[in-house]
């Protein structure tokens, strides 16, 4: 599918903040909720959206709070942690109607299907989300990685021109693999905002690092992992410094993994996270999808 192919941009409000969101495919029944990492926004899953939108599915991808075209938390500390983001999802899956959706996401994306699918927070979610992909996350993710990402995330850069940020961009996100041109382009042009003196940075709230501070052990979810009893498909970038070999092998000795709900994959090529934007990747996740169905 094109990526001319048709979505629409929607805003609704949720635990009482504006969320922005993409919709693909919203004359399909079955649903894909997307959901972006850290420091990203949803346009990141559109070559995602695409190849599921052509295979019957509508796909949401929203921009979490604080990121994009989401509103900025007026209260940092208390609403930029998992908790929060939970709520937010559970509330924009009722505000859309949505009884049952698969999940994939990336990263944060991932941490927080992790926690809607255990049910632990919300005991309907777990009903609600009938399978989940991990795109290099885990309910353990390596303390040197968090400190890189926490340091790039946190003191977001200005540049004079857009090239120069896209610049930014092809370096910091080197490890998410390939991407054509075309691909760094629309990257740079949908993760952008400009600064009252004139300078463009990375659209995104920097005090959504707070989240380390003031939940430092917001992403070790073991306990939310071990609920899970849907299948689970963990892609993890063979060359990640987030999530290691050793964390996915504990992951294939308990919770869904015990249970034979877990697959994972390595995707060569990619540190964290895969673009999630070519064939290859494309095809694992939607077949996937298609099993759980």
């Amino acid at each position: 599918m094109s990526l001319n192919s048709s979505f629409s941009s929607n805003y609704v409000t949720c635990a009482g903040r504006e969320i922005h969101y993409i919709e693909w495919g919203a004359q399909h029944r079955k649903t894909v909720l997307a959901w972006h990492g850290l420091a990203r926004t949803g346009r990141d899953m559109d070559e995602l959206a695409a190849h599921l939108s052509a295979r019957g599915y509508r796909v949401i991808c929203p921009d979490t709070i604080g990121r994009g075209l989401s509103q900025w938390s007026p209260l940092p500390a208390q609403e930029y942690c998992l908790s929060f983001y939970v709520r937010l999802a559970l509330e924009l899956l009722d505000r859309l109607g949505i009884e049952k959706t698969h999940w994939v996401g990336t990263s944060m994306g991932g941490a927080i299907g992790t926690v809607c699918a255990s049910g632990l927070l919300d005991g309907g979610s777990k009903q609600r989300i009938q399978s989940l992909t991990l795109n290099d996350n885990a309910p353990q993710l390596a303390e040197a990685a968090i400190a890189r990402i926490r340091a790039y995330a946190g003191s977001p850069p200005a540049f004079a021109t857009v090239l120069e940020l896209e610049a930014f961009f092809r370096q910091v996100y080197q490890p998410y693999g390939w991407l054509s041109q075309a691909q760094w382009r629309r990257l740079t042009e949908t993760s952008i905002r400009r600064l009252p003196d004139g300078r463009v940075t990375p659209h995104y709230d920097p005090a959504m690092v707070q989240q380390f501070i003031s939940h430092p052990d917001d992403y070790s979810i073991w306990q939310y992992y071990d609920a899970i009893a849907i299948p689970v498909l963990c892609l993890r970038g063979a060359r990640s410094d987030l999530v290691l070999p050793e964390t996915t092998h504990q992951m294939m000795r308990r919770g869904p993994g015990l249970a034979g709900l877990l697959e994972v994959v390595e995707i060569a090529g990619c540190g964290h996270a895969p673009a999630l934007n070519v064939a290859d990747q494309l095809e694992r996740v939607s077949a996937f999808i298609a099993a759980a169905d």
